[in-house]
């Protein structure tokens, strides 16, 4: 019961973030004359939007009902102009609130297979890593390291990459979208954190966040989800300048709840060159073969 109860109020905060991030006009609505208390949608102006009773919303929302059908999900979805990710996000907590989903399974494991690590020297000099869940770094090649400036200084159990772009002293300089960074970061983290929320590794990141950053307690309070997506990313890279990369994430098979992540660029280009002294600068120098004595 009280799994189905902690649940159940992770959904009624998502819908609760939603409503009052959505605006009555961005939905058709003239707001009356008068302040609004209420910022965004009222409980019951999002009820008759989505077709249900103010009654049966607000129960939802406290975390008192927790096995709201698929239909009902879908029209407060539409109610709330969800997008895809968000959609999805909220099919999801539903699942867990009704207590249909699968027990939580296991926190995936932190070591690497032999074979992944060849494969992140195979694929230099673009920089790559393998990252957990939530974004611990476990493996990399030179320049996956190097590509985070500054990173390197923190001891190997501490290099998160989440942990980096909030709490890093480099982190804001290396990024010139840092804003964007850390809003995609979070949303990526309440996406996991909303589906699994007593997972350890997950609960210590978020936990130590909230302490430490500002940006990121306020971030999370608006509780925005997102999927992953192809992007490009921007670096000012102390050591090589400003460079531009593609960005491919991918799970690798047998070993969930690990991810690859590999930086590319055309061949030829400014940035290509680049990539490439970033992985000469962060290859350790071979030691000298000694000189026999006569």
């Amino acid at each position: 019961m009280a799994s189905e109860q902690h649940t159940g109020e992770e959904l009624g905060r998502f819908l609760r973030a939603r409503r009052t991030g959505t605006s009555p006009r961005s939905v058709g609505l003239t707001p009356g004359p008068g302040v609004r208390r209420t910022p965004g949608l009222r409980r019951e102006e999002l009820a008759t939007l989505a077709g249900v009773s103010i009654d049966y919303y607000t129960r939802l929302e406290r975390g008192k009902e927790t096995r709201p059908s698929p239909a009902v999900i879908d029209a407060l979805a539409r109610a709330l102009t969800l997008d895809e990710a968000e959609h999805q996000h909220l099919r999801d907590l539903a699942v867990r609130a009704a207590r249909y989903a699968p027990r939580s399974a296991p926190a995936p494991g932190r070591t690497v297979r032999p074979e992944l690590r060849l494969l992140l020297e195979a694929v230099r000099p673009n920089p790559a890593y393998v990252v957990s869940r939530s974004m611990d770094l476990l493996a990399h090649n030179p320049g996956g390291l190097a590509l985070y400036a500054g990173i390197a200084d923190w001891p190997a159990g501490r290099r998160n990459l989440a942990r980096y772009l909030f709490l890093h002293p480099a982190a804001r300089g290396i990024f010139p979208d840092w804003g964007n960074q850390i809003r995609g970061c979070v949303a990526r983290l309440r996406a996991l954190a909303g589906t699994a929320p007593d997972a350890p590794d997950l609960t210590h990141l978020v936990g130590e966040l909230l302490l430490k950053s500002p940006d990121f307690a306020g971030l999370w309070e608006r509780y925005e989800v997102t999927g992953r997506r192809h992007t490009t990313k921007t670096f000012q890279h102390p050591q090589v300048g400003r460079i531009t990369l593609g960005f491919q994430g991918m799970d690798l098979e047998g070993t969930p709840g690990q991810r690859m992540g590999v930086y590319t660029a055309e061949p030829g280009t400014p940035d290509h060159d680049a990539m490439l002294l970033l992985d000469m600068a962060a290859t350790p120098a071979e030691p000298k073969p000694s000189t026999p004595r006569g």
